[in-house]
């Protein structure tokens, strides 16, 4: 949870904070604009991954060694951010802002590999629920109570105090547990780097695997890339009524479903549970369908919005479980990062398009549109049972 938790809180400080910081300062539209590419970094922290599955520092393992290192890139980066100034320096603030990304992916690299080494098989649906609830609250206290901060102690102090809060992830990490499995590293930087490739590929189905993570959260990604703006222009609810529904109830819905997603998952084993969880994804959407067809109505929003939240955060746990399960560990840090990348790329790349295809269509049909771009991923799982089946038995057996 402490890592998790730690993993989201950077997000907010590159994210939401700068922007706030900058428009509050009066930097021009166009520069805040392109700050929106401090967030390359998460796109592309498979590319340094491999240096992190090669090379284990002499202190902590393998993992935990790189994840002191990082969060202490991270509270330097994160305090001198503080102290820089968007109008008298903006190229060193705009370095810094970088550097805070760039340490962020790569704690995310490796705290992600550590979670996958760490968990049994059986363990990391609900390992899955609480490092997403976790990740999502850091979020939340970096970019809504930072604000809130902001607004009382000065941008400065806001930011050495979220600097001062990575000293408690610093210390979660010095006493987090050590994976009982022992596992040899790559022994040279060209098998951390094509050594991943050739064990995915190595295995039965693994184009179709491929393709199920970039497709599995599909439909979700085009049901939430326009959301807001549907209840804005499409529906004309305020802001305070959007901000109230989609934000606030809407972030305690989906950690709420990666909680439940989570704790069925023991139950129901992977597969079973992408499947099932899939299905109610692509259910939700279809209640914003039934909403754009129903017109503005304030109760069919809230169920809509806390419907769609509530199940997209039980596919996300069992995403994030299906991502660890496919990764070997020898080469966990960049398969994992590369998983979650394509996904990512995926998501941005195909949603891109959602506000031709509203123009084309409509908003009811928008969303029905939405609803069967959730159906290929389905399909996939469906038909790579016997794979996935495959893959928890030999993690259960290990």
């Amino acid at each position: 949870m402490l890592l998790g938790f730690f993993s989201g809180l950077p997000l907010g400080l590159t994210g939401v904070m700068l922007q706030a910081w900058m428009a509050k300062a009066g930097v021009n539209l166009h520069t805040i604009g392109v700050f929106s590419l401090v967030g390359v970094p998460y796109l592309l922290k498979f590319l340094w991954s491999p240096f992190m599955d090669r090379f284990v520092p002499p202190w902590l393992g393998r993992r935990r060694g790189w994840i002191v290192l990082v969060q202490l890139a991270l509270l330097a980066g994160i305090a001198a951010l503080g102290f820089s100034s968007p109008i008298r320096a903006l190229a060193v603030f705009a370095l810094l802002a970088l550097f805070v990304a760039f340490s962020s992916a790569s704690q995310d690299i490796v705290i992600d590999a550590y979670r996958t080494d760490l968990l049994r098989e059986e363990e990391r649906g609900a390992g899955a629920a609480v490092a997403t609830t976790a990740s999502r609250i850091g979020a939340l206290v970096s970019g809504g109570l930072g604000l809130i901060l902001a607004d009382r102690l000065g941008w400065r102090n806001t930011y050495l105090l979220m600097a001062g809060l990575m000293a408690i992830g610093i210390a979660g990490t010095l006493f987090a547990p050590e994976p009982e499995t022992k596992v040899m590293p790559p022994r040279s930087m060209h098998e951390a780097v094509w050594g991943p490739f050739k064990d995915f590929f190595s295995r039965h189905g693994a184009v179709a695997l491929l393709v199920a993570v970039i497709f599995y959260k599909l439909g979700d990604a085009y049901a939430e890339s326009l959301s807001s703006v549907f209840l804005l222009r499409g529906l004309h609810f305020s802001l305070t009524e959007v901000g109230e529904i989609n934000k606030i109830l809407g972030t305690i819905a989906t950690i709420t479903g990666a909680a439940i997603g989570g704790s069925f998952m023991v139950r129901l084993g992977l597969f079973r549970s992408l499947l099932s969880f899939g299905v109610l994804q692509l259910v939700s959407i279809l209640s914003f369908m039934a909403l754009a067809l129903a017109g503005k109505s304030y109760p069919l929003m809230a169920f809509a919005v806390t419907f769609e939240k509530l199940c997209g955060g039980m596919g996300t746990a069992a995403f994030v479980a299906l991502l660890m399960t496919l990764c070997n560990k020898r080469f966990t840090a960049t398969q994992y990062a590369l998983f979650s990348s394509l996904a990512a790329i995926g998501r941005v790349f195909f949603s891109s398009f959602s506000g031709y295809i509203v123009e084309l269509v409509g908003w009811a049909n928008f969303f029905l549109f939405a609803a069967m771009a959730a159906l290929p991923g389905l399909f996939l799982i469906y038909f790579l049972k016997g794979e996935i089946t495959e893959m928890t038995g030999s993690a259960r057996a290990t």
